[in-house]
């Protein structure tokens, strides 16, 4: 017989509570859980124990009921279109990807004193017409309230994000469904507003939507032992093993539409134990009848013994997992998905057929005291909440560096930089990267470069191997290398337009200039100091009464033989103290015709200041007595400037696999100020190595590159395990750290290519994420000979290097089809890849 649903719906809301039929009164909470995959065992330990206090605060005849609901979604495609080109290939890449979202509510319910037992047959689904014997009074509401506030704080202090929902999230409105109503009629997102049929004469169906209900059954059902945790083997070595929460297998790792239900029923400890003490005695006097009688006696007197000198809150429990299917197939497979769940408790899952519906509607928020008590076992709050689900799944960022969730692919975006310095995890914003070859530090660093790029920062890369070539071509940015044809150049002595030769100007000048004369370890006195100063002041005063005059180091050279040789002269300066024919005699080879000519005297590229993109590729100086020096002071004094004088924009200097710049003492003493002082010019250092034992041993970067950095990301580590006891001092990483980033690579899904990374932020927060890119951006990134020299050609035979990589892309996946016509017609294009090489 077909009933309206809402003259049979046991519940009823008012002033944020659920009230039943029966009685009963009702609160629910969203829950927001610690991520999975993130948290050591002692982590753990603590929320279960947390847990527990929380359970014992309240009050006896109250029901515990956690619903955790895993839904399938899709990636939404984002179709903004002022998204660079790689940002929108790496949105089209994610589109319509599948992950599971999770949704987690608590219902806390307080039955009224007198309340009837519910059992099978007693359930008011079957049958109903009973009337409360109390009614709610106000102060049942008083109290009620008190004992969640209670409740709450005592969860919150274990890191469990609580919040209460009002009248308007549990009930619909005319654009949104609420939490009631999405579980009764098996909704998948509050936005699809739509009534179905209730089928209960076979089970639990909603519409195509057919509900299976797996338990646990009964005592033998349940695992012998229980914990806090349990091993993930996936994920852990033989020197680490990797925890996980015990009801994990049945949450965020069960891949299929589920909800797992998870009841704690707190009765009086009175009556608990009145009702055990008659039933140890009945068992007493009938052992002798029976063997099974015995031990059940046993088995009681245990129970009781344990609960009085172990002060145990005596609870019973039921759990179950419904799964929604939408034809036979899929039931099938959730069901061995469900046998394999509780398994993995080492438990036993019976699936429910008969009694689908009682529990079915027990589960209805505000009415688990519908509960069928033939269904439950008695046990302990410590062992309940171990079958609790603790694990959330990763919130991620509303914005940052897009990355990939662990568990699903999904993209998540995270904010490295910002909130994390904001909300004291970090103190400043310094990167440190780290990883083999082969390991994905170059993809990651690209990637994460783009991103900060897209967001307006600005750029300086110090590169040796050419792995941001194809990612600066694409962005326009400038791309400093040395070959014999193209020799690499600079202008120190150019001012853009407004800029002025300041204090800061002035000295990084001497710098160079002095870096040029002497030698390192050659004297360098105060007269000497002082005539370069007036040197460089007199020649900006020449220019600015001769604009014709092009700054340059040529012009320099010859205001020095010319202007101020002469005005030495007239001031009587000796050559002990300033020696100007020794200087112009050691600078002539970077004048013109000279060796180095080429040097400091470029006419293009010489706005450096406000170009936001600049790659220094130094593979073919980085030995080089002359050019090596001169380069690494320019690449100083332009980030210097760019700290100083671009204010409260972004910028990043990265310092890649470039040993020789950094262990040279001039090197060096930058890099140690630019570590302890770019936070202060929202600015972030980088350093980027493969090689573990320079790591180890250089003193540079112990002392003031990871101390300083309170950024690691770390790849896969497991070519380095057997020396990893010095990398883990070293990098000061905690025993959590080291059993995480063990992790990394050791389960990937099949038919992905990704690389996972380990993010630490200041030893505080711990995950791992993919870095998984789409074929765009790989190949943009990419450093393999091969397929840089493919990318190459594509570039020059469809006249730029975006275009040549749309050409690949779509030549690798058989056609053209499926590329958006205003991608294919986009105005702006960057130069070609060989335009600034």
């Amino acid at each position: 017989m077909e009933r309206k649903l809402e003259f049979k719906l046991p519940v009823t809301v008012d002033q944020d509570v659920i009230l039943s039929a029966q009685g009963d009164i009702s609160a629910v909470f969203s829950v927001a859980y610690p991520e999975i995959l993130t948290r050591s065992n002692e982590e753990y330990v603590s929320l279960h124990t947390g847990r527990v206090r929380a359970l014992r605060s309240l009050p006896g005849r109250t029901i515990y009921l956690q619903q955790d609901w895993y839904r399938k979604r899709e990636v939404l495609p984002d179709t903004r279109s002022q998204k660079s080109f790689l940002a929108r290939a790496g949105d089209q890449f994610f589109s319509r990807r599948t992950y599971y979202d999770h949704a987690c509510y608590i219902t806390i319910t307080r039955m009224p004193p007198g309340r009837k037992t519910t059992t099978s047959l007693l359930s008011s689904l079957v049958k109903g017409g009973l009337v409360p014997e109390q009614t709610i009074r106000k102060q049942d509401i008083l109290d009620f309230e008190a004992a969640m506030s209670q409740f709450c704080r005592l969860m919150q202090e274990t890191g469990i994000r609580l919040r209460r929902l009002k009248d308007r999230d549990i009930l619909s409105s005319e654009s949104r469904a609420g939490w009631l109503e999405q579980y009764v009629l098996q909704l998948p997102t509050p936005e699809l507003l739509l009534i179905k049929d209730l089928d209960f004469s076979q089970g639990v169906t909603a519409a195509d939507e057919r509900c299976q209900f797996f338990t646990l059954a009964d005592a033998e059902s349940y695992p012998s032992a229980c914990s806090p945790t349990t091993t993930l083997g996936s994920y852990s070595t033989d020197k680490t093993s990797f925890p996980v929460g015990f009801a994990a297998c049945t949450g965020p790792l069960f891949p299929a539409d589920h909800l797992y239900n998870q009841f704690i029923i707190l009765e009086e400890i009175r009556d608990t134990r009145q009702r055990l003490e008659k039933k140890n005695k009945r068992l007493y006097s009938l052992a002798r009848y029976s063997r099974e009688n015995a031990l059940s006696q046993a088995a009681v007197n245990d129970y009781l013994n344990e609960m009085l000198s172990e002060t145990r809150r005596p609870c019973r429990v039921h759990f179950n997992v419904m799964t929604i299917a939408h034809n036979q197939a899929e039931a099938k497979a959730q069901a061995d998905l469900a046998s394999a769940a509780f398994a993995a408790m080492d438990g036993v899952a019976k699936q429910e057929t008969l009694c689908a519906p009682q529990l079915y509607w027990a589960a209805i928020p505000g009415n688990a005291a519908e509960l069928p008590l033939d269904h439950t076992l008695e046990t302990f709050t410590e062992q309940a909440s171990c079958f609790v689900n603790s694990d959330g799944l990763c919130p991620g960022d509303p914005e940052g560096i897009r990355f990939g969730d662990r568990l699903s692919g999904r993209p998540v975006y995270v904010d490295l930089f910002d909130a994390p310095l904001k909300n004291g995890v970090i103190t400043n914003r310094n990167l440190f990267v780290c990883g083999g070859s082969g390991g994905g530090k170059s993809m990651t660093m690209n990637h994460m470069l783009r991103s900060l790029y897209d967001q307006g920062a600005h750029c300086v890369t110090v590169d040796i191997g050419g792995s941001y070539r194809g990612l600066c071509t694409l962005t326009g940015g400038y791309y400093f290398t040395y070959t014999e044809a193209i020799p690499i150049c600079f202008n120190p002595f150019y001012l853009s337009e407004g800029e002025t030769l300041d204090t800061e100007k002035k000295e990084s000048l001497k710098a160079l200039l002095v870096s040029l004369w002497k030698q390192e370890r050659e004297s360098f006195n105060r007269s000497e100091y002082v005539a370069l100063s007036n040197a460089l002041q007199g020649y900006y005063a020449m220019i600015a009464l001769h604009p014709e005059i092009f700054p340059c180091f040529n012009t320099f050279y010859e205001y020095l033989q010319t202007g101020y040789a002469k005005l030495l002269v007239d001031q009587k300066v000796p050559d002990k103290e300033f020696d100007i024919h020794h200087f112009l005699y050691v600078l002539r080879p970077y004048y013109r015709d000279g060796e180095f000519d080429y040097l400091l005297n470029a006419r293009e590229h010489l706005d450096l200041l406000t170009e936001r993109f600049i790659v220094f590729e130094l593979d073919n100086i980085k030995d080089h007595p002359i050019l090596f020096p001169v380069v690494t002071l320019i690449i100083m004094e332009l980030f210097i400037s760019k700290m100083r004088k671009l204010g409260a924009k972004r910028k990043i200097l990265v310092i890649e696999e470039a040993w020789k710049a950094i262990s040279r003492s001039s090197m060096a003493e930058f890099i140690k100020y630019a570590f302890k002082t770019v936070r202060k010019f929202n600015g972030i250092a980088a350093v980027v190595t493969q090689e573990i034992d320079d790591l180890i041993h250089s003193d540079i970067i112990k002392e003031t590159i990871i101390n300083n950095a309170d950024i690691k990301i770390l790849m896969d580590m497991r070519k380095f395990v057997n020396k990893f006891d010095a990398l883990q001092a070293t990098l000061g990483l905690s025993d959590k750290a080291k059993t995480i980033l063990l992790s990394v690579n050791r389960n990937n899904e099949p038919g992905r290519t990704y690389r996972e990374v380990f993010i630490d932020l200041g030893g505080q927060v711990m995950k791992v994420y993919r870095n998984e890119l789409s074929p765009e951006e790989y190949y943009t990134y990419t450093t393999e000979a091969s397929e840089k020299l493919k990318v190459f050609q594509y570039a020059q035979k469809n006249g730029s290097l975006k275009k040549g990589i749309r050409a690949l892309v779509a030549a690798e996946r058989g056609s053209s089809d499926g590329i958006p016509e205003k991608c294919i017609q986009e105005k702006n294009e960057a130069p070609g890849i060989h335009s600034r090489l």
